[in-house]
């Protein structure tokens, strides 16, 4: 048990080291050289450097305090550790760090410095931690209100482009904010994952066919809801079982195929799904194990 602790342990750190790679190659290689400004923390920081002279570095962690302290009241102690961590192991690589500038070209600055830094910081957070103090603010929110942590880190760094825009410049502040729409949403489409899920409700007469077919072809979970009564072009429909399941959208085409295949007047509602927790979603059911359960090709095609 405590082998196994040490080695999930040990993957987080060695994660959130690559996150701090990443994040630092995006400031270092893109962002700092040519005058782009960073956002949260590190962008105050970079603020302030440019009315007074102290370390950039040494503002970095003297900034991310207060936000600190917050995270030791409203998340919790083992987020701070190692977000602390982090944030020193940033710092000391933004000050040693000394990356080649790769391009002079603003639009190529903000995409790829924004792709760099959202993927370090979002590899940090799925690991418990994170790279810029204002960060733990963003996952104070989204735990209080559901808000997404790219979301809000976007608008803390608008505010602050905004300042920006006023002691530096308004192209500057321009470029920034477009690099942190690319960072926003880099950093929630790593927390989230890149599966993209739908849901699917399957009104037909020949919902045991359906059920079993989309369990041998697509391996997916069903919920069966039990149907009353309903109405539809060939009137009223008594006792009906309505199939419910969650897909992956790559797979979308081939669920209509499945259906179409056995009742073409199958009634299908497709929608969005935002957030999913437990069940057996992100893990297809063993297509093998649901042979079983489910009737070959043949004696559905003989059926119908």
């Amino acid at each position: 048990m405590h082998l196994r602790t040490l080695k999930t342990n040990l993957s987080e750190y060695f994660q959130i080291f690559i996150g701090i790679v990443l994040a630092s190659l995006g400031l270092k290689a893109f962002l700092l050289p040519n005058g782009f400004l960073d956002g949260g923390v590190t962008g105050i920081a970079l603020l302030v450097k440019t009315q007074v002279s102290i370390n950039i570095s040494l503002l970095l962690v003297l900034f991310s305090i207060p936000f600190l302290i917050l995270g030791y009241f409203t998340v919790s102690k083992r987020i701070v550790i190692k977000s602390i961590i982090s944030i020193v192991g940033l710092a000391i690589f933004i000050h040693f760090e000394n990356f080649q500038t790769i391009t002079n070209d603003k639009l190529l600055i903000s995409i790829f410095g924004g792709l760099l830094v959202g993927a370090g910081i979002g590899i940090a957070i799925r690991n418990g931690a994170v790279l810029d103090g204002s960060e733990i603010l963003g996952i104070y929110l989204n735990d209080k209100f559901g808000i997404s942590i790219g979301k809000i880190v976007l608008l803390f760094n608008i505010i602050l482009f905004g300042i920006t825009s006023f002691v530096i410049s308004l192209e500057v502040a321009l470029y920034s904010i477009l690099t942190y729409i690319i960072t926003a949403k880099v950093t929630d489409t790593v927390i989230e994952g890149f599966e993209d899920f739908i849901g699917i409700t399957i009104v037909s007469k020949k919902n045991d066919l359906i059920k079993k077919a989309i369990l041998e072809e697509l391996g997916v979970g069903l919920t069966i809801y039990k149907g009353s009564s309903g109405f539809g072009n060939n009137g009223k429909i008594e006792d009906f079982d309505i199939i419910h399941s969650i897909i992956n959208r790559i797979d979308i085409k081939k669920m209509y195929r499945v259906v179409h295949y056995i009742d073409k007047e199958a009634f299908i509602v497709e929608f969005d799904v935002n957030n999913i927790r437990g069940g057996v979603l992100r893990h297809y059911i063993d297509k093998k194990k649901n042979r079983k359960l489910a009737v070959s090709k043949s004696k559905i095609t003989k059926k119908i």
